[in-house]
Parts: structure tokens; sequence; C-alpha cells
């Protein structure tokens, strides 16, 4: 019994960040859209807009190959089980030994890698642009990334999340680590899901897109599984944000339901907040030019090696 309710458990986290992430990309759009006075579409405007491409035909461009009509659900399947792997209400759930910080981090950089080939696949000039701007952006993105993981493992000694969680919510004290660690999350995450600064999700100008180029040739269900794609990539980041400095909340391994109902209540104001947070920060900055990403990033990746390098130097105090 005890193992089929852990598979429950753990399914039903699945299911959670799957129907939670267009309502926080609903949620985002709505913020932004009052705080620029303007009405907005409704917060669950993005499942009729998913439920409406699954409709549609899926048109598939010439000269493509089957690369292009595989890598929708590569990219899905692999941000979803990358989701899914974050803790979000609890701690320590069936397949939690496999929610480790740098499976999640590949399992990332597999999917933005099916998403450029797809994007150059078809051989059109906007699909080459998204792709080697987006190749661009990653080559600096997972360094700054691999820099975090190492920040905060050396913290909490493990890559593990449940453990990681559970270290953070003992009290590790005020860290300067933790601190540069949570600014260089915070912009590998905007990088990571096309948002301002970096990139501008609702754009179709070609001199300035990323995302929206590699996916152009896209219809029907493909675009569907890619929109959806990205909405958990941006529920991920803000659950993990949320699990590794805000733990707070997070029900741990066999307890009772009523923790698990604490979780989830805490868990939906982790992401709301996160939600209004960034809708907030795009309102309130303009978008850069496609040249001084590699600063922005690189500012990224040394917040990361400077993190890690006053902990070795903290230690050897």
């Amino acid at each position: 019994m005890a193992v089929i309710e852990g598979l429950l458990i753990q399914c039903g986290q699945m299911l959670l960040v799957l129907a939670l992430a267009p309502l926080l990309t609903g949620v985002v759009r709505k913020i932004k859209a009052r705080l620029m006075r303007k009405r907005g579409a409704s917060i669950f405007q993005p499942y009729r807009d998913l439920i409406r491409l699954c409709r549609k035909e899926a048109v598939v461009a010439e000269g493509s190959s089957w690369l292009f009509r595989v890598a929708p659900y590569v990219i899905f399947a692999a941000t979803w089980v990358a989701a899914a792997l974050v803790p979000t209400f609890a701690t320590g759930l069936m397949f939690s030994w496999s929610a480790d910080l740098i499976a999640i981090a590949s399992l990332l950089a597999a999917s933005r890698f099916f998403l450029t080939l797809a994007g150059m696949d078809v051989g059109t000039s906007f699909g080459g642009l998204g792709s080697s701007r987006e190749v661009m952006i990653a080559s600096l993105a997972e360094p700054a990334m691999i820099m975090i993981v190492f920040a905060i493992a050396l913290v909490a000694g493990s890559t593990q999340l449940s453990t990681m969680a559970g270290v953070m919510l003992n009290g590790v004290g005020l860290r300067i680590t933790l601190a540069l660690a949570l600014l260089a999350l915070m912009i590998v995450a905007l990088a990571e899901n096309a948002r301002i600064p970096v990139d501008n999700p609702t754009t179709h100008l070609e001199l300035t897109m990323v995302h929206e180029a590699m996916v152009l040739e896209y219809s029907g269900r493909h675009l569907a599984l890619i929109e959806l794609s990205a909405q958990l990539k941006l529920l991920l980041y803000i659950s993990l944000i949320a699990c590794l400095f805000v733990p707070w909340g997070l029900a741990p391994a066999h307890t009772g339901p009523g923790a698990a109902v604490i979780g989830l209540l805490t868990y939906g104001l982790k992401l709301a907040v996160g939600g209004g947070l960034l809708a907030t920060f795009e309102v309130s900055i303009a978008k850069m030019r496609v040249f001084r990403v590699p600063d922005f990033m690189g500012a990224a990746l040394m917040l990361g090696l400077l993190g890690t390098l006053l902990l070795f130097v903290s230690r050897g105090l």
C-alpha cells in the first residue's frame, strides 16, 4: 500500500505541474496587462489557446525531416519530466532520488538541443537565426548554471533537491554565497525562458526574436506541445527557486494529508508571488540589444563563480 500511495502522490505532482503551467503564464500576462493599464485576457486564456491549437491541423513544411515532427514530443517529454522532478508541495517522493539538480539541467539542455535542431531543420532564415542566437545564449547560460549548482551543492552537501531543501529549511544562516547564487539563478531563468530583457516572448520582429524564430514553422498540435513546454519551463524555474531559497511549507516525507494540503496552498502562493514579481520586472525594464546579452549572461557566470570562491575562502579562514 505504501508503494501505491507513493506512486499516486508522484503522479499527482506530475499532473499538478502540467495543470498549473498554463495558469502561471496566464497570471503573468494578466498582471503585466494591469500594470500597463490594460484589461488583458483572462488568466485561463492559455488553456483555450492550447485547446484551439490541438484542434487545428498540423501543417508540416516541405523539405522537413522526421526530426521536425519528433522534436515537439521530445521537447515536451524532457521538460515535463524535469518540471515534475522539482519538489513542489512535498519532499521525499517516490522518484525524489532522481530529482538531482544536474539531471534537471541535463534534461533542459537536451530539450534546447532538439529545439535548435528543429529550428534549423526546415532551412528557413528565421529558424537559423533563432537557433544561432539560442546556442549563443546557451553557451553562457549552461556554465553559469553549473557554477550555481556547485555553489549551492557545496553549502547543502548534495545535489539532490529534497536533501538541499531540507538543509535550507533547517537553516544555514546568512550566506553571501547563496545570495549570489540566487541572483545568478534569476538571470539564467530569464534567459532560459526567453523573457525580458533577454528576449520578448510576445514579439514577432525578426531583428529581436530568439525563441519565436525557431518555432515559426510549427502549427497545430506540434505548436501546442512547444507552447506547453515553454510554460512548463517557466513553472520549473519558479518552483526551483522556491524549493532552494524559499523551502518553507514543503511537506516532509511520510506525513499526513494535512501537511500536504498546507504544502499545496503554500506552493500556490509561491507561484503567485513569483509570477507577480516577474511581471513587475518585465514591465519596468526594456529589452536589451542582442549583442549585450553576453554581458548580461556573463554577470550570472561571474556571480556563480564568485559565490563558489567566497565559500572556499570562508572555509579556509
